[in-house]
C-alpha cells in the first residue's frame, strides 16, 4: 500500500508540473517553431498523463510505467531533454527562446504555426531553403537584364544603316531649273479671295520677290518653282493670312539663263535657256548655222576652258552647255592624219570625222608586199605627249577585233614583215 501511494504522489507532481508548463505556453506568446514543438510535447504529455489516468486500473500499472520513465531518463544523453524537461527549464529562465530549429516547408506555408499573433500585412512567408524562385511577370529575368539594359543594343537598333531613309538622287541639270534675276513668275494663290488679282511677279535685281501679302520680300534666286511655292505657303501661315494656304508657282517669263551664240550663225546672239543645263545641238539648231560651219568652239563660263566640237559629231553634239557659256561657230580648218612605213602611198592624207584605220590605208593606197600584221597608232594626249597603240592588221581584216576610228593628227606606221 505505502509504494501505491508513494507511485500516485510521484505521478500527481509531474502531473502539476506538465500542467504548469502547459498554462504557460498558452498564457504567453509564442514564438518560432520550438514554441509550437513545446506547445505539441505538452499537449503530448497532457494527453499521455490523461491517458494514464484513464487506462490504468492499478497501480501496478502506474508503477511500472514511472520506474520505465525513470529507466528511459536515466538511458537518455545528457544532452537530450524531454519535453517536459525543456517546459520547466523555460519556465525557470522565461527569456531564454531557442532559434536553432529549422522551419519546414508545412509550417512556411501555415504563419500560424509558428506564432498565434495574426500576420501583418504586406510581410513576406517563410519561404523553404532550396526553393525555386519565380520572378514577376513585370520583373527582368537574370540572364535578359543585360540585354534589355543595354545601351548598345537600343542605339543599334534605332540607328543602323539599314532603317535610314535613303538619300533621293539628285535630279539632271537637264530636268532642273532654278529661279534667277529677271525671271517672271506666275504666282497663284489657290484660296485668295480675290481671284482677279494679278498674280505676275517679276524677280528683283536682288534675287528677291516683292509678294503683297507679306511684310518683306523673299530670296527666290536659286530656288526651284516647288521650293520656293514651299517657302510662300509656310510664309503665308506664319503671319496668319491663311489657315491653309495653297500657292502654285511658275516661270512664265525665263530671263536668267542664257548662252551667247556667235560667228556662223543665221541668228546669232542670246539663246535663253529653260533648264540649268541644255545639249549643244539645241543651241546650235536655234542659231541656225550656216553651210560653211563645220566647227563649234566652247568657252565655258565656269572654268574658262575652251572645246572645239565637230558639227558632224553626233556625240559631241550632246555636250552640255550652261548659262553663261559661249559658242562661237566658224569654219571647218583642214585636218589631216599622217601615214608611213609599208604603205603604197604616205605622207599627209585630208581627215574627215569617221575615218577608220582600214579606210585610211585604202585611201594612201594600200600596204605593200613587205608590210607585216603589226601597225602603230600615235595620237598626242592632252599633255602634248604620243600614246601609241598596236593593231593586228589580219585580225581587223578577219573581223576578230573592231576597226578602230581615228583622229585628227593621227600617226600610222605599216610594219616591215620579219
Amino acid at each position: 500500500m505505502k509504494k501505491f501511494i508513494t507511485a500516485v504522489a510521484v505521478a500527481l507532481v509531474f502531473c502539476a508540473t506538465d500542467a504548469r508548463a502547459t498554462n504557460y505556453q498558452v498564457e504567453s506568446p509564442r514564438v518560432g517553431p520550438l514554441a509550437e514543438e513545446r506547445v505539441g510535447d505538452s499537449v503530448g504529455a497532457g494527453a499521455s498523463k490523461k491517458d494514464e489516468k484513464t487506462s490504468a486500473p492499478s497501480g501496478e500499472t502506474k508503477k511500472a510505467r514511472l520506474i520505465d520513465s525513470k529507466t528511459q531518463t536515466a538511458e537518455r544523453p545528457a544532452g537530450e531533454k524531454t519535453a517536459a524537461g525543456r517546459a520547466a527549464e523555460k519556465d525557470q529562465n522565461p527569456t531564454v527562446i531557442s532559434t536553432a530549429a529549422t522551419v519546414t516547408p508545412a509550417e512556411a506555408g501555415n504563419p500560424s504555426a509558428a506564432s498565434d499573433a495574426p500576420a501583418k500585412p504586406g510581410t513576406p512567408a517563410s519561404i523553404p531553403a532550396n526553393t525555386p524562385v519565380k520572378p514577376s511577370p513585370g520583373e527582368a529575368k537574370p540572364a535578359d537584364a543585360g540585354k534589355a539594359s543595354s545601351p548598345a543594343s537600343t542605339s543599334s537598333a534605332s540607328s543602323s544603316p539599314a532603317n535610314l531613309p535613303a538619300a533621293p538622287a539628285p535630279l539632271p541639270l537637264t530636268s532642273v531649273y532654278r529661279i534667277g534675276v529677271g525671271d517672271v513668275l506666275d504666282v497663284r494663290l489657290l484660296n485668295a479671295p480675290d481671284p482677279g488679282r494679278s498674280t505676275l511677279y517679276t524677280v528683283l535685281a536682288g534675287g528677291t520677290l516683292d509678294y503683297p501679302l507679306l511684310r518683306d520680300p523673299v530670296a527666290a534666286a536659286g530656288m526651284t518653282s516647288e521650293e520656293l511655292s514651299a517657302q510662300l505657303i509656310a510664309d503665308l501661315r506664319h503671319r496668319g493670312v491663311f489657315e491653309r494656304p495653297q500657292v502654285r508657282i511658275s516661270v512664265r517669263e525665263y530671263a536668267s539663263h542664257a548662252v551667247l551664240v556667235s560667228g556662223l550663225a543665221g541668228d546669232p546672239g542670246t539663246k535663253i535657256l529653260r533648264r540649268e543645263a541644255i545639249p549643244l545641238y539645241v543651241v546650235v539648231a536655234e542659231a541656225q548655222p550656216k553651210p560653211e560651219a563645220g566647227r563649234a568652239v566652247i568657252i565655258t563660263h565656269s572654268t574658262g576652258k575652251t572645246r572645239s566640237v565637230d558639227l558632224n559629231d553626233a556625240a559631241a553634239m550632246s555636250t552640255l552647255v550652261q548659262s553663261g557659256d559661249v559658242v562661237n561657230l566658224t569654219v571647218r580648218p583642214p585636218e589631216f592624219f599622217y601615214v608611213g612605213g609599208e604603205i603604197t602611198s604616205p605622207g599627209q592624207k585630208d581627215f574627215h570625222v569617221g575615218i577608220t584605220l582600214t579606210q585610211a590605208l585604202l585611201a594612201s593606197g594600200g600596204a605593200t608586199r613587205l608590210a607585216g600584221e603589226k601597225i602603230k597608232v600615235s595620237r598626242a594626249g592632252e599633255d602634248g605627249r604620243l600614246v601609241s597603240t598596236e593593231y593586228n592588221l589580219r585580225q581587223i581584216e578577219g573581223g576578230t577585233v573592231p576597226d578602230p576610228l581615228l583622229q585628227a593628227g593621227d600617226r600610222i606606221e605599216v610594219s616591215r614583215r620579219k
